[in-house]
C-alpha cells in the first residue's frame, strides 16, 4: 500500500477513535513507566504556509532568501535528526492565498507537497474558507473540482493525509465541528492531544456565502471545554495549534518577544492551564515567546513567520509516569529555512508535476508597466496594510473600468485581496494571478454618500482586530482628507495587555470627480463580494439589499482585461486620499 494511501487511513481511523470517544467518554488511561522517566517530543511548526512551494516565492528572512517547498522538507528532517519522537505540526492558512503554481489548482499542489514533507496535523484558518466548507471538505478528504475537475484525470487528487482541526466551527444546526476538534497520537505509551482553532473572526475575513450555517467561537472557551475530554481518556500533554497571533515591536531576532501584543496574548492568558504549549500563526510575525499561565507557570507561545521561511522547533520533555509536560525544561527555537540545503527529492516531484500546466497557462503576457506598482510597506519594508497604495488605486480603477456598463461611478478594493507587487516590464498572467488570486465577484451596488462616508470611517478598526487600520484602494476621481489616531491601547481581550488601536478617525472634503459627496443623493459602487459581506469589518455594505447587486465578473478576469487594454501601465501614484497630521 502506498504511503499517502496509508497516512490517509491512519487519519480517518483517528477521528472515528475521536468521534466514539466523544460520544462515549471512559475513564482515563494512566500513562504506565516509572515516576521521574520522560520522553522526549520534538515539535516541528509552521504556520501561514499559503501555497509557497517555489523557492522564489517566498522571499527573505533576515535578510537572506529562504523558503520553498523542497527546503522546507530538507530542513524538517535535519531538526528531527537526534530526537527521540518528532511530530510535525501548523498552525493554518496551509492554503488560499497562494502563488500561481499552487492557486491556480484551487491548492492541490499545496497539500500535495505538505503530504510529501509528512505533515502531522494542522489547524485550519480563515483562509482554508476562502471558497467555502464544501471546498474545505474536498482538500481534506479528496475527489475533484466541481468546477474544473480533474487536472490529471488517471491521478484523481487523493486529499490531505493529515488532518485539519477545527474544534471552534460548528454547525448552526447540529453543534457539530465541521472537522474534528482534536487529534491525539500515542508516544511510548504517552498520549499527546493537539486542538485546532482558526480564529474567532474568520466570518470577517472570507466571503459569507461559503460559511452560511457555521458558527465561529470564542478560541478560549473552546479549547478549555476541550480539557476535560482529553483528560477523561488519558491525555495529560495538550497543545493548542491556534490560527491567531500577535505583532512583535522588533523582528531583527526571528527569537525574540519585543513588544509582542496582539490578539492571542490575551487568548492565552485565557486558555487553561493544562495546556502546555500554543503554536499560532495568522499575523505573518516570527515570535518565540513564555508567558504566564493563569496558574504563573512557564507557557511557550511560537510563531514561524509565514511561506515556510521559518520553522519553530518546539521540545517537550514528558513524564513517563504522569503524562505531564514539564514546563520548566520546555525549550523553543526558530530556524530559517535556507536554501543553503540539498532540496528535497520528493517535493521536488510534486513541484515538477505541476510546473508544466502551470507554465502553460502563466507565461502568457497580459500586459506591460513603465516601473514597480507595489503595496504599501513599513520602514522596515513589510507590507503595510494601513497606508494608501499604488497597486490599490490601480486594482480599484481596474474595477471600476470594468463596471462603468452597470453604471459604477467609482470602486474601493480591500488591501488584504492584493498579494503581490507588479514589476516593471512585461506582466504574465501568473504575475497578474499573484496579485489577485482569490476569484473575487465583482459586484456593482447603490450607496448613499453618507454609506460611502461611513465605509471610509470603517477603515478605522475595531480595537482588537488584527490590524488597527486598513486603507482601501479608491478609483480615480475620488478624494478625500484623512486624520487618524492610532495609539497604544488596552487589549479588550486582557486589559492589562497594551495594543495598537485606531482610537479616532476623521474623514472629510470627499469629491468625486471634482464634485463634493451628497450624504443624501445615491452613487452606484463597485467592491468585491468579500466586502459585500461585510469582511474585514465593512459592515455599512451589508445594509445593502444583496438583490439590488449586479455583477461584475471575477476580479482577475477584469484585472488582465484592464491590463492588455491599457498596457503600459504606470503606478496612479497615492495623492488620492490627504493624510492630514
Amino acid at each position: 500500500m502506498k504511503r499517502a494511501t496509508t497516512r490517509r487511513l491512519l487519519v480517518l481511523l483517528s477521528t472515528a477513535v475521536i468521534a466514539l470517544a466523544v460520544a462515549l467518554p471512559a475513564a482515563a488511561a494512566k500513562p504506565e513507566g516509572p515516576p521521574g522517566q520522560t520522553v522526549g517530543v520534538q515539535l516541528l511548526a509552521f504556520n501561514d504556509y499559503h501555497g509557497h512551494l517555489e523557492a522564489t516565492t517566498p522571499g527573505t528572512a533576515l535578510d537572506m532568501p529562504a523558503g520553498g517547498a523542497a527546503y522546507l522538507a530538507t530542513h524538517l528532517k535535519q531538526l528531527s535528526q537526534g530526537s527521540q519522537h518528532t511530530l510535525t505540526v501548523a498552525a493554518g492558512d496551509l492554503i488560499g492565498g497562494s502563488p500561481f503554481l499552487s492557486g491556480l489548482f484551487h491548492d492541490e499542489p499545496s497539500v500535495e507537497s505538505l503530504n510529501a514533507m509528512g505533515l502531522d496535523v494542522s489547524s485550519v484558518g480563515n483562509h482554508e474558507f476562502d471558497e467555502g466548507v464544501t471546498e474545505l471538505l474536498r482538500m481534506q478528504n479528496g475527489g475533484c473540482h466541481p468546477v474544473d475537475g480533474c487536472y490529471f484525470p488517471k491521478e484523481p487528487y487523493e486529499g490531505a493525509d493529515f488532518p485539519w482541526l477545527a474544534a471552534n466551527v460548528v454547525n448552526d444546526e447540529t453543534g457539530d465541528t465541521v472537522l474534528p476538534p482534536y487529534w491525539i497520537t500515542t508516544v511510548e505509551n504517552v498520549k499527546i492531544g493537539f486542538i485546532g482553532m482558526t480564529l474567532e473572526a474568520t466570518p470577517t475575513l472570507v466571503a459569507q456565502a461559503g460559511i452560511e450555517g457555521w458558527s465561529f467561537l470564542d478560541e478560549a472557551e473552546t479549547a478549555n471545554a476541550l480539557v476535560p475530554e482529553l483528560k477523561a481518556q488519558g491525555v495529560e500533554a495538550i497543545v493548542v495549534l491556534i490560527h491567531e497571533g500577535a505583532n512583535p515591536s522588533d523582528i531583527a531576532d526571528l527569537n525574540s518577544c519585543i513588544g509582542v501584543s496582539g490578539p492571542i496574548v490575551g487568548i492565552q492568558s485565557r486558555l487553561d492551564p493544562e495546556i502546555d504549549a500554543i503554536i499560532t500563526g495568522h499575523t505573518h510575525q516570527p515570535y518565540n515567546c513564555v508567558f504566564a499561565d493563569p496558574d504563573g507557570d512557564p507557557r511557550h507561545v511560537t510563531s514561524a513567520y509565514s511561506f515556510g521561511r521559518v520553522i519553530s522547533e518546539v521540545n517537550l520533555p514528558i513524564d513517563k509516569g504522569s503524562g505531564e509536560v514539564i514546563r520548566e525544561q520546555v525549550t523553543a527555537e526558530n530556524h530559517i529555512v535556507t536554501q543553503d540545503v540539498r532540496p528535497d527529492r520528493n517535493v521536488m516531484k510534486v513541484i515538477e508535476k505541476w510546473a508544466p500546466l502551470a507554465e502553460e497557462v502563466g507565461s502568457v503576457a497580459v500586459g506591460e508597466a513603465t516601473a514597480p506598482i507595489t503595496r504599501a510597506t513599513t520602514a522596515s519594508g513589510s507590507e503595510d496594510r494601513g497606508a494608501e497604495s499604488d497597486l490599490g488605486n490601480l486594482i480599484a480603477d481596474a474595477q471600476l473600468w470594468a463596471t462603468q456598463p452597470n453604471g459604477a461611478v467609482l470602486a474601493l478594493m480591500n488591501p488584504g485581496g492584493i498579494r503581490a507587487d507588479l514589476d516593471a516590464g512585461v506582466i504574465t498572467y501568473a504575475e497578474a494571478f499573484n496579485v489577485q488570486p482569490f476569484s473575487n465577484i465583482l459586484m456593482t451596488i447603490p450607496m448613499t454618500g453618507a454609506q460611502i462616508q461611513s465605509v471610509l470611517e470603517e477603515q478605522c478598526q475595531p480595537i482588537g482586530a488584527s490590524r488597527p487600520f486598513l486603507h482601501l484602494g479608491v478609483s480615480e476621481g475620488l478624494t478625500y482628507d484623512l486624520s487618524r489616531t492610532i495609539e497604544q491601547v488596552p487589549d479588550p481581550d486582557d486589559p492589562g495587555e497594551m495594543i495598537a488601536g485606531c482610537t479616532a478617525i476623521t474623514v472629510s472634503n470627499v469629491m468625486l470627480n471634482g464634485a463634493a459627496l451628497d450624504p443624501s443623493a445615491t452613487y452606484t459602487v463597485t467592491i468585491n463580494n468579500f466586502l459585500a459581506d461585510g469582511g474585514d469589518n465593512f459592515t455599512t455594505f451589508r445594509e445593502i439589499d444583496p438583490a439590488l447587486r449586479i455583477g461584475g465578473g471575477i476580479d482577475l478576469d477584469e484585472f488582465v482585461n484592464y491590463l492588455t487594454e491599457f498596457s503600459p501601465v504606470s503606478p496612479p501614484g497615492t495623492d488620492r486620499v490627504n493624510e492630514i497630521p
